[in-house]
């Protein structure tokens, strides 16, 4: 079964609109979505519709949303192989991307829809959806590519980590896998991301215990907050995504004005949930400089530094 075909609607990707500067608290949601079948993207839509609401009724700055968060969809696309069935997942984007820029300006609210499995010229990514409470859209694709995504749908890199203005500051998207390799991070945070958001997809503990610890170390080597949320629930006879462990959380820098062991808010492991909490950019901002410890103004740039490409030209951090 096929979406239906959707009738085209403007949409600003990725230009970044011009907001002031940031520095006081950000209401943040984490939803812990389940990932079960759907019998139609309108059923689809409907369940993500819900969450979107609560987290509006809480006054919620952001909500963040799984990785693979269209992936129920997929159900519904199913070919002989699933590489051919994960490339149909792009079908659907454009009623992805008219739904989630009308439910953040319905509903006010800057939404990270997780991220959707996107063709673009011929290329399989996964790529992460930012739909701001304005109207604009922008995207991160995924930069490191698992195995099991690489060998199951043959899923391509990204090559660049963005960094986000929004009017609760700027922010960065860190797919998942991505999280486990701090040098991307740094560059993100030294482009001015003061807030990251992990969606992220785990089948095991194991798995999900590994973005978890990789996420909290982030935050003390960045002084910033992650907001993490993941998919439970299965999906059977889908190659690739059939089972799912998560425990949401919101993540904290340690040190003494924060939340006791780094832990803001965490959800119940492999129930559909949502999790809410104030963080405060200001705060995060004066102990870096003024913390206990200062693990980003005492980096030894005489003795080390990460080199990375920006618009063809290399940058250090």
């Amino acid at each position: 079964m096929s979406p239906k075909p959707q009738t085209k609607r403007k949409t600003r990707v990725n230009m970044e609109p011009k907001f002031t500067a940031w520095k006081g608290p950000v209401r943040v949601a984490a939803v812990q979505f389940d990932m079960g079948a759907v019998s139609s993207f309108a059923e689809f839509a409907q369940r993500c519709e819900f969450f979107v609401k609560s987290a509006a009724d809480y006054q919620t700055d952001f909500v963040l949303f799984p990785e693979l968060l269209t992936n129920p969809l997929l159900a519904l696309v199913q070919e002989s192989r699933p590489t051919q069935s994960a490339r149909r997942l792009t079908e659907f984007t454009p009623a992805y991307v008219e739904t989630f820029t009308r439910f953040a300006t319905q509903y006010h609210i800057n939404i990270i829809a997780g991220s959707h499995l996107t063709v673009e010229e011929n290329r399989l990514y996964n790529v992460a959806y930012l739909f701001r409470r304005d109207g604009s859209v922008a995207q991160q694709k995924k930069i490191h590519i698992t195995p099991s995504e690489k060998k199951a749908w043959g899923v391509e890199p990204g090559k660049l980590i963005e960094v986000f203005d929004t009017d609760r500051g700027r922010i960065a998207l860190v797919i998942c896998y991505d999280i486990e390799f701090p040098e991307l991070t740094r560059i993100a945070v030294a482009k001015g991301a003061n807030l990251l958001f992990v969606p992220f997809n785990t089948d095991l503990r194991s798995g999900y215990l590994r973005v978890r610890y990789c996420a909290q170390a982030r935050c003390v080597e960045n002084n910033v907050y992650c907001v993490l949320s993941g998919a439970c629930g299965n999906l059977p006879q889908v190659i690739g995504a059939d089972i799912h462990y998560a425990q949401s959380c919101i993540l904290t820098p340690s040190d003494i004005p924060f939340a006791r062991d780094g832990i803001a808010a965490e959800a119940t492991a492999n129930s559909e949930t949502m999790i809410v909490h104030d963080v405060d950019l200001g705060l995060t901002e004066s102990t870096r400089t003024n913390g206990s410890v200062r693990t980003w103004v005492d980096r030894r740039k005489d003795v080390y530094r990460v080199t990375y490409l920006s618009d063809g030209k290399a940058q250090q951090v």
